[in-house]
């Protein structure tokens, strides 16, 4: 059985401790908005985003080519069209 709250801090840590500034605060805000608001599967999407590295992240996440599939779920439907100008 997953503990709920121990995975949204783990997660809440990962997003803000990636290694790139730009992503710590991209992916920081990103899970800052949405934490609250996750299902279980959303929370285990979002671990799996996290554990991408910060270049196919950057590159998902502008649209550009990556090395990596991305599945098709809420949380990177939720990611790709995040606008980090609004946060």
């Amino acid at each position: 059985m997953i503990n709920i709250d121990e995975l949204r801090k783990k997660i809440i840590y990962r997003s803000n401790y990636r290694g790139t500034k730009e992503m710590d605060n991209l992916l920081g805000t990103f899970t800052k908005k949405y934490i609250n608001n996750l299902n279980e599967n959303d929370l285990i999407d979002l671990e799996k985003l996290l554990n991408i590295d910060d270049n196919n992240l950057y590159n998902f996440y502008n649209g550009f080519k990556t090395d990596f599939e991305f599945e098709n779920n809420n949380i990177n439907l939720l990611f790709k069209n995040f606008d980090y100008s609004k946060k």
